[in-house]
């Protein structure tokens, strides 16, 4: 507080001056001041001192005066300008070319984009139950990811995995749709991503003819879309742990990775990870999800609901010792260290639908073993009132409507056996995550489906700042 206080005292001392910099030592002072002074809220006061800064260095040291132009437009950012701050951000770009600073130039390249609206990214899911398209933009929010999605369609049920040539055909369709859509948005190649999920790549894997068909034909339908040159690739290389690993980085900032870890239960499979001192990525995975543990718990689909619930106790109580629990305490240890967890899937977002609709428009929501225990019971005891919370005290219509929204459809994503299976494994998995002295804080990433193509993007350019830096460039 007492460097806060004098900061501001110095601040409002040069500010009542009002004189420009004398020279290039002086503009570097007002230059580091003015950037403080974002910090501290006070953007006008920064653009004050940043414009009393350039007379001193304009043209006599372009790094300088690029370094100014580029906290203008973050100055300009925090008031709500963007067409100045997109103005100052292209002065800044223009010399950082000029300096060959390559890192600093794809750095401002994405702030542009960012700030113009124009960083559109677009992902195509080839699952095992269908095709899915997300079209979208990514910001920050509450030191998490946030997506901004424009195109988010409910994907058809398509059973690809069956490899049936009535399924392809379906799926070919909907693939088509998908592309038109991403053209009426002038999407680039290199902001596309096309993959085949860990579902597909394993279980048609396991007849190799039909999964170099289904590439075929998706690959063929792909390049008749792309014009300009651009050529566009299907990945069908993925695993269950590269998908954790795409998770984490598309859905937790770089910052928190040493005290981060990720899971994330899909409806086929459970999956997450976390990264060590030395950036390498440890994978962890359960072949059992929501509705793939339903079905374990009642094949035949023939068991009273009663029944049911006493039957999915009993198999979670032998999952938890003879999987989770022991993956927790012997194979990945780090899974204890670290304090936040990052949560995702589909029973992670009915849980935060059904207990906390308030929270229906923000992206990263805190949840607690309070409320995992709470999802559980009512599951167990009243369904429901599970699946219909209260919702008249959503005095804001916009998050009023989105909760309404995905009460709808999460009601129509999972039925009442399905429910108490991944309440239950969910509950398993907090349990397992709190069974330590080390505290946790679990968050639920809304929209944390379609990390994985934030995530290959986001590696995309942290490659290139990292081949800038190698070269030498700033």
């Amino acid at each position: 507080m007492k460097y806060l206080f004098l900061t501001l005292l110095l601040s409002w001392s040069i500010t009542s001056q009002a004189q420009n910099a004398r020279n290039a030592t002086e503009a570097l002072h007002f230059i580091k001041l003015g950037n403080t002074l974002r910090m501290v809220d006070r953007p006008q006061e920064a653009v004050d001192l940043l414009l009393r800064a350039l007379p001193a260095i304009q043209l006599k040291d372009f790094y300088l005066e690029a370094v100014s132009y580029e906290n203008l437009g973050f100055a300009y950012s925090d008031l709500d300008n963007s067409q100045t701050a997109l103005s100052y951000f292209q002065k800044a770009l223009f010399l950082y070319q000029k300096l060959n600073y390559g890192a600093s130039e794809a750095a401002m390249r994405q702030l542009i984009g960012e700030t113009a609206g124009k960083n559109l990214y677009a992902g195509i899911d080839v699952g095992a139950s269908g095709v899915k398209l997300a079209i979208f933009r990514t910001t920050y929010e509450n030191g998490f990811f946030n997506k901004d999605i424009k195109v988010k369609p409910l994907a058809p049920n398509v059973t690809l995995v069956s490899g049936t040539a009535q399924s392809f055909q379906l799926g070919q369709e909907v693939l088509k749709a998908y592309l038109d859509s991403i053209r009426h948005y002038s999407i680039p190649a290199d902001h596309i991503y096309v993959a085949f999920s860990s579902g597909i790549n394993e279980t048609l894997g396991k007849t190799p003819t039909k999964k170099k068909k289904l590439y075929e034909q998706f690959s063929a339908i792909i390049a008749n879309s792309m014009t300009g040159g651009n050529k566009l690739l299907i990945d069908s290389t993925l695993t269950a742990a590269r998908e954790a690993e795409l998770f984490m980085i598309g859905s937790v900032p770089r910052k928190l990775w040493p005290t981060a870890s990720c899971v994330d239960i899909g409806s086929g499979n459970t999956k997450g990870g976390y990264y060590d001192a030395n950036r390498r990525f440890h994978a962890v995975s359960w072949p059992f999800g929501t509705k793939t543990l339903a079905n374990l718990i009642d094949n035949n689909q023939s068991l009273a609901i009663d029944a049911y619930k006493t039957e999915a106790q009993r198999v979670i109580r032998m999952l938890a010792d003879t999987a989770v629990n022991p993956e927790f305490n012997t194979s990945s240890p780090g899974l204890h260290q670290r304090k936040t967890v990052a949560l995702g899937g589909g029973i992670a977002w009915a849980m935060a639908v059904y207990l906390h609709p308030e929270k229906a428009g923000t992206t990263a929501v805190p949840l607690t073993v309070g409320d995992v225990d709470r999802f559980a019971n009512l599951a167990l005891t009243n369904y429901q009132s599970l699946i219909h919370p209260d919702l008249t005290n959503l005095t804001d219509p916009i998050v009023r409507k989105k909760a309404e929204a995905d009460v709808n459809n999460v009601q129509n994503q999972f039925n009442e056996k399905q429910l108490i299976a991944g309440a239950l494994l969910l509950q398993t998995v907090f349990r397992a995550y709190a069974n330590t002295s080390i505290s946790k804080r679990f968050v639920f990433i809304r929209d944390s489906d379609i990390s994985w193509v934030t995530a290959k993007f986001m590696e995309t350019l942290n490659q290139n700042y990292e081949r800038a830096i190698a070269k030498g460039a700033r």
